[in-house]
């Protein structure tokens, strides 16, 4: 695996023109082989000497140690290649589904996305729902159905599963014969790949013709569909044989529209297909200016008129990955969207709207040193990089994923990409006290690459919980916070609960100390009673003729106040009761603001000792979205969770939604054993609902 380096004089890969790039993001299920096949096409066209190994941890795009000890991508990664003058820059995405911001942020850095589905796994529900998102925005979208060489592969029945979950539009271009040779349904020419890519063209047999034909007719038909012109349609009923160009041209127009997709099969160990697969991606996936850029405003939200992918226009590029390198410091991936960046020029750096995940709003002035072009680990100087075109940027400080890079003359933002919720805590805490340091400034560097990740630091207990999308997501983390330094350790969360009254009490407060001078008096009754969920705290003055004099009156609700921050019970805060102050006796010398807070707070402490105090825990509404096939192990596992079951609905699609009421204590480990019960086709979501008595018998949690 090689370790990450800079060099320089390389011109030759700064693109002059938007139109001379391709985009292109890399999109399926975790095994489907899309590090295999980038690895392959980088062979293909010459980028590298020989493809890298998965196994062997030799791959350009997983470079991160753990990537490879995973042996699947963990982040995206970029990795350029030149084809037919055409740079394409193929951004490869994690498939697991701890990963998927990785594989929104690789998606906002493309124009089109290949999805890659093995030939003998089938078609995921994370794969459908992300074609769906695709489908969405009108993103261009191809599949490659790789594997063929698999023992249990099974082309025609993996092309009618992404038929079948796709939708319509999706057909073959090309038909395998034997294990080396790829037929063109359109051109009816023969790829020979005998001898590896590229292949040797040839005509094929006249058996195999024939058994193309009725796939042909299919292809033919659906590109017709989606012709401009009116007349192709009845040409072809007709019986005249359309043009070759003609189709070729359509199908590319289709295509780049987003709204007809092709389909290639692939075989990275005899390379059959990559040659077609290029031949796609640079003349039918659209360059950056058949693609709108997201839209823009200036730091304060005021609006902006919309984006070109114009070299010439103002300068906008957006953060889309940020990683910590031991060599040259921090690493920022961006895609530039209009104008052109350049070296040694000032550039402002504007990140909003990711305060609550521990990105804090930020416009800071910067100056950029120097232009890489990416591959994986291994950075190539630039002079430039135009608009349409990713490049990598070093050592601005304060650049995090997801910030928008402009011009200081005219300084824009654009709204972050959709973010998945992190849903499983991990808290963690330095072994050491002298990693202490370490530990934080390696969670604010991890926050700052990873904007799935929230960071909360719990006041309450005293606990720094960083909030993941799963267990590999936290082992990634915690693996990247050891790599900087910190003997880091894992603790369990501690869930902060609530005390409350549950009857009546009564209570006295008496505070009388005297010693030489003045001494301290003060006397209060009090009434405390409960009052419903989400009341908060009311305080009723009903002290008649002076018993407590109205200066002291708030030094009484403040003392109350004062320990009920601290707790009566096991020291979590008092929450929803009213305390009416009844009566009291004051001294005209001795008594004092501090006296009258010390009795209010004892006061409250006696009420509970005659009254009755129980624990609450926080309960959560919890909407969980899965296969109707797995609605009964889910509600069953709500209900030994002490879930109470709201209600259950179509969600469509064979899918149904279960909403609930759980304790949160029961939640900490849901992200993983809902994705164990339901083979990861499941998700949730959570919010805040209330706090409720923990049940008789329960205790609080060590």
């Amino acid at each position: 695996m090689a370790d990450r380096h800079t060099r320089n004089g390389g011109s030759d890969t700064a693109v002059a023109s938007p139109s001379g790039v391709r985009n292109v993001a890399l999109v399926g299920p975790s095994g489907s082989g899309k590090t295999t096949l980038t690895e392959a096409l980088l062979a293909a066209t010459g980028t590298v000497s020989r493809a890298g190994s998965v196994v062997d941890g030799t791959t350009v795009c997983d470079h991160d140690p753990a990537a490879v000890r995973q042996q699947r991508s963990v982040g995206l990664a970029l990795a350029p290649l030149h084809h037919d003058d055409i740079k394409i820059n193929l951004i490869d995405t994690p498939g697991y589904v701890d990963f998927i911001g990785e594989l929104r942020a690789g998606l906002r850095a493309a124009d089109a996305a290949l999805f890659v589905v093995c030939a003998a796994d089938g078609i995921d529900d994370t794969t459908v729902a992300l074609w769906q998102e695709c489908a969405a925005v009108g993103m261009p979208r191809a599949v490659v159905i790789s594997r063929l060489d698999h023992p249990r592969a099974d082309l025609p029945g993996e092309l009618a599963a992404c038929q079948q979950a796709f939708g319509a539009g999706v057909l073959p271009l090309y038909q395998p014969v034997g294990d080396t040779g790829l037929i063109g349904l359109i051109s009816q020419r023969l790829s020979d790949y005998s001898n590896g890519s590229p292949p040797v063209a040839g005509t094929p047999a006249e058996a195999d013709l024939a058994a193309i034909s009725e796939a042909r007719d299919a292809l033919i038909e659906g590109i017709i569909e989606q012709s401009e012109d009116e007349t192709l349609m009845d040409r072809y009923i007709g019986g005249e044989e359309i043009a070759e160009a003609t189709l070729i041209d359509d199908l590319e127009t289709a295509v780049a529209r987003g709204s007809f997709h092709p389909v290639i099969p692939v075989c990275t160990a005899t390379s059959v297909g990559l040659a077609e697969l290029l031949e796609v991606m640079t003349r039918a996936f659209p360059s950056p200016v058949e693609h709108d850029p997201p839209e823009v405003t200036s730091p304060g939200g005021a609006p902006h008129e919309p984006l070109r992918a114009d070299p010439d226009g103002p300068l906008a590029a957006e953060v889309v990955r940020t990683t910590m390198d031991s060599y040259v410091g921090r690493v920022s991936l961006v895609r530039v969207f209009s104008g052109t960046l350049r070296p040694d020029r000032q550039v402002h750096v504007s990140g909003h709207g990711l305060a609550e995940r521990g990105h804090a709003d930020h416009d800071v002035d910067e100056r950029i040193l120097h232009l890489y072009s990416a591959r994986g680990a291994e950075l190539e100087e630039v002079p430039y990089c135009v608009a349409g075109d990713l490049c990598a940027l070093t050592k601005v400080s304060s650049a995090e994923t997801g910030d928008t890079v402009s011009s200081p003359n005219e300084p824009l933002l654009m709204a972050t990409w959709p973010m998945p919720e992190p849903l499983l805590p991990i808290a963690v805490v330095a072994n050491n006290r002298s990693d202490e340091d370490a530990l934080a400034r390696n969670l604010a560097r991890l926050v700052a690459g990873d904007p799935t990740l929230r960071l909360e630091r719990n006041a309450e207990t005293n606990q720094l919980v960083l909030w993941c999308m799963g267990e590999a997501h936290a082992d990634v983390a915690l693996s990247r916070l050891r790599s900087g330094g910190a003997d880091v350790g894992t603790e369990d969360v501690r869930i902060p609960l609530r005390e409350t009254f549950a009857t009546k009490g009564h209570g006295r407060g008496k505070h009388v100390k005297q010693s030489g001078g003045h001494g301290q008096y003060a006397v209060c009754e009090m009434e405390v009673e409960p009052l419903p969920r989400g009341s908060g705290f009311e305080f009723v003055d009903k002290i008649y003729g002076g018993a407590i004099p109205h200066q002291f009156i708030p030094s009484v609700e403040k003392g109350v106040r004062a320990q009920m921050a601290k707790g009566l019970l096991d020291g979590y805060p008092v929450i929803d009761i009213r305390v009416t102050l009844l009566d009291g006796k004051a001294h005209s010398v001795d008594s004092s603001d501090a006296a009258f807070q010390t009795a209010g707070a004892l006061g409250l402490k006696d009420a509970a000792a005659n009254g009755k105090v129980v624990l609450l825990e926080p309960l959560d509404e919890v909407a969980v979205t899965m296969p109707d096939e797995h609605l009964g192990t889910v509600l069953g596992d709500l209900s030994a969770r002490r879930g109470r079951v709201l209600g259950t609905e179509s969600a469509g699609n064979g899918h149904s939604v279960i909403k609930a009421e759980v304790p949160a204590t029961e939640l900490l480990r849901y992200a993983i054993d809902l994705r164990s019960m339901t083979s990861g086709t499941a998700a949730f979501t959570r919010t805040f609902s209330r706090y409720e008595p923990l049940p008789q018998g329960m205790h609080a949690p060590a």
